[in-house]
């Protein structure tokens, strides 16, 4: 944001140095990011007058040129085509650095001539660009030989460059300015200037009407405007085009650049149409698909269904708070115009700003929330002005649609000030920079009501008041205070939350896998291809298209992040990731989970190829370690987990699993990633993939914090070999369960080691082998024990699945 001295003096009464606002400006947040002082740049050039000029003796294209100074006459060498006599221009003498040419100028001797200083172009003083001929001032001018450029131009106004965060859209107007400095103590914000109070002489032959959706209506709540007739447009006064190109705008010409004006003066921007170039009542309307128009600066946008455009009889005549369209744009032929004030949605704003890539002054304040109260004053305020310069006779007002509150009311005790910033204050000193900001206040003592302004949007609760006040009082006023002593350690006092996802990234890093930090929203179709997708998880203000969804799984940000690893040469990757997951906008919709994948040779045991040959690619059953593994971590019985088929669809149908706690529990899900979301990812090949759902693992039990006595058996294990033959469709989960409860207390471990499908053993059928641990504590197994326990095993097993033992 840019602004001038003398504009912000226009609306504070200050006698501060430029320093001293510079200063109180970054010290209550409105950073200065430059200041630029004409006065010490163009300070030593005067006006002159060149009283003669005559030809050079030794050079056809330079003159020599006689110049009054005020300090008296000069002989001045000079090669501008426009060097002439009665030319009043702009003098540099010997010992002046010259801006724009980065040099000192010196008395010198030209083809034999001497030359006492210098006539100057535009260019040489970083004016413009403009450098085939010498500065032209005008005639007034000739009045004022001797004196500084910069003063009888006016160019000796400051140029102050402050930093706008984005919820501070009031300081985008200069009156924004100067009442924060006012509340902070440096002035006194005058009173507005007053816009048109008239009623009007007539009636406005053009209406206006708000057609949008009942859905839609905060596309734009109000738009107000008035027909003026009879204006004569022309370029706009001096005092004006100084001040907007001094902030690097464009004079165009009266009507336009009051709207630009008004729109960094009070953060509220205008639009101006040629009346005459408008057929029947203008509109708010959303766009439709296959619109389209040529803007102001020569482009021509598509619009959509989702933009807010302004559109009479003949289509669309600009986006809604984001550009006009060149069709209806005035020039110095238009005579009679109508002015639009409007307030549109920040959200919509910015979500066609973006579409379009139109980065205009009017977006950047409409996204960023403008006052939704300041239609009218900012009609009134244009009306005055243009009648000011341009003439004209005003219709009355129409006005279609009511502006939103934009305040809010909040209960405020004073004493916050002191319980969040320690600052101790008089009430007068915490409640006199609020009135100053423009806060309502009512009540006694602890219990205030205090209404925020309309203009500033970012007020929503207490202590953003307590921000305000500590803001303009000063943050280096805050005396320091020691901490206050540290307590005796005391126990861990840790989330059960934290624990599982601390658990889990400790876990998962011990098996190879390399921690990735993505991002928690996605591109849409990659959160539909997982689930997700739907309406209430987008973003309304999204940083990007590809960042448009809250991802309802954490695999796509990592297939992506392989995705980059495998396009620079690394097709070897092992990635996991703990965090949130959302399922809906509910808070419960809300899940932590923690996930990984696997792709190329990156499985557990190794990585990369090797001299034996064995490597093979990860596959379902690496995803399904890395599950079980980190179930155990988080100190959950593996086989407590039942494995079932029902997986999502983004799963390989046959080479996937779920892990279910009872038939409504989902623990989690692993396998091999779907083929057909593989060129989505940019992805070939296998990839294995797991996620565990945190919220969902049961609470473990706290255990003791003393440790209990090591219990190592002191007999020797029993295995036994138990091969069956059964259905091929039967599960070997099945089979485990099934010889693990026959002796829950006796048989300690239980693991296939061998599957056999073949002619020999029919057809639909096969061989699973399983090997079984007895474990007994108190005396070593008979013979006959043990025969007994196998009987109990081979028995169920055949009642669970119908398998029979192998012969």
């Amino acid at each position: 944001m840019k602004f001038t001295l003398n504009w912000l003096k226009d609306h504070l009464d200050t006698k501060a140095s430029l320093d001293e606002i510079s200063e109180t400006l970054s010290r209550i947040g409105l950073e200065v990011e430059g200041i630029d002082n004409p006065g010490e740049r163009l300070g030593a050039f005067t006006v002159a007058r060149v009283i003669e000029a005559a030809p050079h003796p030794n050079a056809d294209k330079l003159k020599v040129c006689k110049v009054e100074t005020g300090r008296g006459v000069v002989q001045v060498v000079c090669g501008a085509p426009n060097a002439r006599a009665g030319l009043i221009g702009v003098f540099a003498s010997p010992g002046t650095y010259i801006p724009g040419s980065d040099f000192t100028l010196g008395t010198a001797k030209i083809r034999g001539v001497e030359s006492f200083g210098m006539l100057c172009s535009e260019r040489e003083l970083q004016l413009s660009d403009e450098h085939a001929g010498i500065i032209e001032l005008p005639e007034s001018a000739g009045k004022r030989i001797g004196e500084r450029f910069i003063d009888v131009m006016g160019l000796a106004d400051p140029v102050i460059e402050i930093a706008i965060t984005p919820n501070r859209p009031d300081c985008l107007g200069v009156r924004g300015i100067a009442r924060d400095l006012a509340a902070a103590g440096l002035g006194k914000l005058k009173k507005e200037a007053p816009g048109y109070d008239g009623e009007g002489i007539f009636k406005s032959p053009i209406k206006i009407k708000l057609n949008v959706p009942d859905e839609a209506a905060n596309a734009c709540p109000i738009f107000a405007g008035r027909y003026i007739r009879g204006v004569r447009n022309g370029p706009s006064p001096a005092w004006m085009q100084q001040r907007l190109k001094a902030i690097s705008l464009r004079p165009i010409n009266a009507l336009v650049d009051v709207t630009n004006y008004i729109s960094y003066d009070r953060c509220r921007p205008l639009h101006v149409y040629d009346a005459a170039k408008l057929n029947g009542p203008i509109m708010a309307r959303l766009g439709k698909a296959g619109e389209s128009f040529l803007a102001l600066d020569g482009k021509t946008y598509a619009v959509d269904e989702t933009m807010c455009v302004i559109a009479d009889a003949n289509g669309v005549l600009g986006l809604g708070g984001v550009m006009g369209g060149e069709a209806s744009g005035c020039t110095e032929a238009t005579t009679d115009v109508f002015i639009e004030s409007a307030y549109f949605d920040p959200v919509r704003t910015a979500m066609t700003g973006r579409k379009t890539g139109i980065n205009s002054d009017a977006r950047y304040r409409f996204e960023r929330g403008i006052d939704p109260l300041s239609a009218e004053a900012g009609l009134a305020l244009a009306t005055r002005m243009i009648l000011d310069i341009c003439g004209g006779e005003p219709s009355k007002v129409e006005i279609a649609g009511k502006a939103p509150s934009g305040k809010t009311v909040i209960a405020f005790d004073p004493k916050r000030v002191e319980k969040l910033t320690g600052l101790k204050l008089k009430s007068a000193e915490i409640l006199t920079p609020l009135k100053k900001l423009g806060f309502a206040i009512d009540g006694e003592g602890s219990k205030l009501s205090v209404t925020a302004p309309s203009w500033r949007p970012d007020i929503h609760g207490a202590a953003d008041l307590v921000e305000e006040v500590i803001r303009l009082h000063g943050i280096d006023n805050v005396p320091p205070a020691p901490l206050a002593p540290v307590r005796p350690a005391e126990r861990s006092q840790i989330a059960p939350s934290f624990a599982r996802a601390a658990r889990a990234r400790r876990a998962l890093a011990s098996r190879g896998l390399i921690e990735a930090v993505t991002w928690s929203f996605i591109p849409r179709n990659h959160a539909q291809a997982f689930g997700g997708g739907r309406p209430e998880l987008d973003l309304a203000n999204p940083i990007s298209r590809e960042m448009s969804s809250m991802r309802p799984s954490l695999l796509p940000g990592l297939l992506a992040a392989a995705a980059a690893n495998v396009n620079r040469g690394i097709g070897d990757v092992a990635l996991f990731e703990v965090g949130q997951i959302f399922r809906d906008d509910s808070e419960q919709g809300q899940v932590q989970a923690a996930a990984g994948i696997r792709l190329g040779l990156a499985r557990v045991q190794g990585m990369g190829r090797h001299w034996d040959g064995a490597a093979r690619p990860a596959d379902l059953y690496d995803a399904k370690a890395d599950a079980l593994s980190l179930l155990s971590a988080l100190r959950f019985d593996p086989d407590k987990a039942k494995l079932t088929r029902d997986v999502p669809g983004w799963l390989h149908p046959g080479r996937s699993g779920a892990l279910r706690l009872g038939p409504k529990t989902v623990l989690g899900h692993f396998g091999e990633l779907h083929p057909a979301l593989l060129d989505q990812f940019g992805l070939s090949g296998t990839v294995a993939v797991f996620e565990i759902f945190l919220n969902a693992m049961p609470e473990a039990r706290r255990k003791s914090p003393a440790k209990p006595p090591l219990d190592l058996p002191d007999l020797q294990p029993v295995r036994r070999d138990f091969a069956f033959i059964l259905s091929a469709g039967v599960e070997a989960a099945a089979v485990l369960n099934a010889a693990r409860q026959a002796d829950a207390a006796l048989i300690s471990h239980v693991g296939v080691f061998d599957v056999y499908e073949g002619a020999s053993l029919g057809a639909g059928r096969k061989s699973l082998a399983i090997e079984v641990t007895l474990q007994p504590r108190e005396k070593t197994l008979t013979d006959a024990e043990i025969e007994a326990v196998s009987h109990k095993i081979v028995a169920s097993v055949h009642e669970a699945t119908g398998a029979e033992i192998r012969s």
